[in-house]
């Protein structure tokens, strides 16, 4: 039998404000086996929670203060981090090591700690880096990027690159098995990737070809989430904050038979729930909010009637999320239903596509990640990484830049 070969992948994550890094090991038996060695995510919520959103020189900053920890943590947890035995002939002046500086001439503080790093532990026993190069905000992204360019020369390794929404569906392609990954796909597919930044409905009829069917006309699911929580004054940020306090509201609301009531008193809009497109709007549904709040002002300093609200926000957001994701899994004859980004860890919206699946399509599957690996993580990134490997693209460290509208 013949020995499987195997390969192990360092992905690197910087498209917004997670610092991610992740050593995934790939087993190529008859069908990939993936394992997670490590899966390290430095989040930067409570920076910018005062901002209500992102702010992207701030993000820089923190990525760049956090990349090197954070390869020294998944190293580590990974069982890959050994110290150099001996010292080199290298020094800061030492070729090498100019080199390395030019690399990150706009990272000084990446570049020190970097070089302290480089100096101290020893090259780990990888086969390949794989960074995300968009979509995402340059600034982050193009940390990321010199970061890996500067690991790629000091350790000579090849480098390929990975396109974040790409990623956010592979990692839905993966079933847990006994602690390892499993590829598992049939096609056609419908994804549906919905985030922050992102919402959007595609056809992927196979590895490599994909169809853009619907993506929202103005805000995203996610953004919708941020900008109602701000209107509620629910912190940042605003999907886990609708959540847990749409939650609250169920459950103390009487019912018959002592059920947690599912129907709400406000009445707020469903954009676009019914047109015949697969496309989205949630603006309108944040400018009810914000009306609707301003004209029920005394209510809406009553804690019951804020949690009231985020529910029927949330009610609202997954409807349209769901009715439009199974319109196109019927319209397509879809085989398989695939989530991903941060709002795809969403209670609420993993039931109902689950329950609306079952009902509607028999013969279609649902799969959804891991609520740790919707939101930004590198094991996607990794993932993502080897399939484009396999395909044997191969490209230049030196020519990667960022690609911050980077299309499918």
């Amino acid at each position: 039998m013949r020995k499987a070969k195997e390969l192990t992948i360092l992905a690197v994550e910087t498209s917004c404000d997670d610092t991610a890094i992740s050593l995934v090991r790939v087993s190529e038996k008859k069908e990939a086996v993936f394992k997670i060695l490590s899966n390290i995510v430095s989040s930067q919520t409570k920076i910018h929670e005062k901002w209500g959103g992102v702010y992207p020189s701030l993000a820089k900053r923190e990525h760049q203060k956090n990349l090197t920890p954070v390869l020294e943590k998944a190293l580590k947890k990974a069982g890959m981090l050994k110290k150099s035995q001996a010292l080199t002939a290298d020094n800061q002046q030492s070729p090498k090591s100019q080199n390395l500086k030019k690399i990150l001439e706009r990272e000084e503080k990446l570049y020190k700690n970097l070089w302290v790093f480089l100096k101290k532990y020893r090259k780990p026993q990888i086969d390949l880096i794989a960074i995300t190069n968009g979509p995402g905000l340059e600034p982050c992204l193009w940390v990321g990027i010199n970061f890996i360019k500067a690991l790629a020369y000091y350790w000579e390794l090849p480098v390929i690159t990975v396109n974040h929404i790409k990623a956010h569906i592979f990692v839905n392609n993966l079933k847990f098995k006994k602690g390892l990954l499993e590829k598992k796909l049939d096609f056609p597919a419908v994804c549906l990737i919905v985030s922050g930044g992102h919402t959007q409905l595609f056809l992927m009829k196979d590895y490599g070809k994909y169809e853009l069917l619907g993506e929202t006309r103005d805000d995203a699911a996610g953004e919708c989430f941020d900008k109602t929580a701000r209107i509620l004054g629910l912190g940042y940020p605003g999907g886990p904050a609708i959540a847990k306090a749409a939650s609250q509201w169920k459950s103390q609301t009487p019912a018959p038979n002592n059920q947690p009531s599912r129907k709400s008193r406000i009445k707020l809009p469903r954009p676009m729930i019914n047109t015949k497109d697969y496309d989205f709007s949630f603006s309108g549904l944040k400018t009810a909010v914000l009306y609707k709040t301003k004209t029920d002002e005394k209510k809406a300093k009553n804690k019951n009637y804020v949690k009231e609200m985020a529910f029927e926000i949330e009610q609202s957001i997954t409807d349209i999320l769901v009715k439009k994701t199974i319109k196109a899994a019927r319209d397509f004859n879809a085989k398989m239903i695939l989530i991903g980004g941060g709002v795809a860890a969403n209670e609420e919206l993993r039931e109902k596509l689950l329950k609306n699946c079952k009902l509607k399509i028999e013969s279609c599957r649902v799969l959804i990640p891991p609520t740790e690996l919707c939101t930004d993580n590198a094991v996607m990134t990794a993932i993502a990484g080897y399939f484009r490997h396999r395909q044997g693209k191969k490209e230049n460290w030196k020519d990667i830049k960022a690609e911050a509208n980077l299309k499918i």
